[in-house]
């Protein structure tokens, strides 16, 4: 949520800015109800100053006295009239609040200005594509032959897009886990944890999720709890009405999930298999950073999630996107795209945002400042670190063989028990 005094001080300008994420953005509502607020408020206070005063005078009068009994029946009238302008103000300020919820988080003043996605900006590139001397298959037709994934079960068992990882590709998938798992609590400092995956309305809705995004979530029907879309939702909530001291910051964690999208609509042929799925792994690396800390910290969260891609082997891209393709919740977002030959262009397997103190004032996430003062809101970072499902599908097509076999990234060896090449 962002603060409403932005929007007092320069309502052109940030309505302008907003319009760059949604170009439906508008504020004029919101304007007119701060207004009536504060000039309702205005007047209960000038009120309830009088009642306070003309009750201290009754006190003094004596009881058969007639000015006495004028006066309390006209502070009948003046305390009736502070309910309705109260209630009013209950009212205006629900509605207000409904209308605030909504609103996406301002860009940062470096995002470039697009509603076109495939304008983002190409900031670097990591190795070279593959190249094969042989015609080569796609990570369904890899995955079917060396019995690692059954999606046609997984369909029996739940519905279409929920993969099902069997024998060496459950294996492999679980080493990607521990991989990412080590390196980012052994190596990195993120302090690792395993958090519920069924959360209730106030988690969400401080992430950013609820309200706007409610259809895309799955919901308990009896125990009004959603299961997770991402482990940057829980995570986001550790320190929910909590007051850090500067001292803390930065905080950093990191989660393994499984993550419940519904991702409605059709998809194309390119999108089989693991491209889009209801249900994927992923680790989760999120910071809590100071206002003045949060930018270095968010090019650091980047090379930690291009790190792990770096240590796979794989060819990749990091994009910064533009402020029609950035969440809900973000102020700048960078994406770790990897190459699948496959599908013959770039997925995304991690996606870093800086979301600035806009979750944090849902959640009232404040610190101390160390020098005293008021507290503040801190900054929000999150970042996969990484998704398996697509990160699967470049592993298989990129490591393929001529003869049929998959060879098994180094790094992911000793978790797989030294197995070097799969084969039938």
């Amino acid at each position: 949520m962002i603060d409403i005094k932005l929007i007092r001080d320069d309502p052109e300008w940030v309505e302008k800015r907003l319009r760059t994420k949604d170009p439906a953005t508008s504020l004029e509502r919101i304007i007119e109800l701060d207004k009536k607020i504060r000039r309702l408020r205005t007047e209960t206070d000038e009120l309830k100053n009088i009642r306070n005063v003309v009750s201290k005078d009754i006190g003094k009068m004596r009881n058969d006295n007639v000015e006495r009994d004028e006066k309390i029946t006209k502070m009948k009238e003046v305390s009736e009239r502070i309910k309705r302008l109260d209630d009013e103000i209950e009212e205006y300020e629900k509605e207000l609040m409904g209308l605030m919820y909504i609103l996406p988080n301002l860009p940062h003043e470096t995002v470039p200005v697009s509603d076109n996605p495939e304008d983002k900006v190409v900031l670097r590139e990591y190795g070279r594509k593959p190249e094969f001397r042989f015609e080569y298959k796609n990570h369904l037709e890899i995955g079917k032959r060396l019995s690692m994934l059954d999606m046609e079960r997984g369909a029996k068992i739940s519905k279409s897009q929920f993969p099902m990882y069997t024998g060496v590709g459950a294996q492999l998938e679980w080493s990607l886990i521990q991989y990412m798992i080590e390196v980012n609590s052994r190596e990195k400092g993120y302090k690792l944890i395993i958090p519920p995956y069924l959360v209730n309305w106030d988690t969400m809705f401080t992430s950013g999720n609820l309200p706007k995004f409610e259809e895309q979530l799955y919901k308990c029907r009896d125990d009004e709890l959603y299961l997770i879309p991402t482990s940057e939702v829980p995570l986001c909530s550790i320190h929910r009405d909590e007051i850090l001291r500067e001292d803390e910051l930065p905080l950093y964690y990191c989660a393994y999930t499984a993550n419940f999208r519904r991702e409605a609509g059709a998809y194309g042929k390119e999108e089989r298999g693991l491209i889009r799925v209801h249900q994927f792994n992923k680790v989760e690396m999120f910071k809590f950073a100071t206002p003045e800390t949060s930018y270095d910290e968010f090019d650091k969260l980047v090379r930690d999630a291009e790190d792990l891609v770096e240590r796979l082997g794989l060819h990749y891209r990091v994009t910064l996107l533009v402020t029609g393709d950035i969440g809900q919740q973000s102020a700048k977002t960078c994406d770790i795209e990897v190459w699948i030959p496959g599908q013959d262009r770039y997925y995304e397997v991690s996606s870093c945002s800086n979301c600035e103190d806009y979750q944090a004032r849902r959640g009232r996430i404040r610190y101390r400042p160390a020098g005293g003062g008021s507290t503040r809101f801190v900054h929000t970072l999150n970042g996969s670190g990484l998704a398996t499902s697509r990160l699967m599908a470049a592993l298989l097509e990129t490591y393929q063989r001529e003869d049929g076999a998959v060879e098994v990234p180094h790094v992911l060896r000793k978790y797989m028990g030294g197995l070097e090449v799969i084969t039938v």
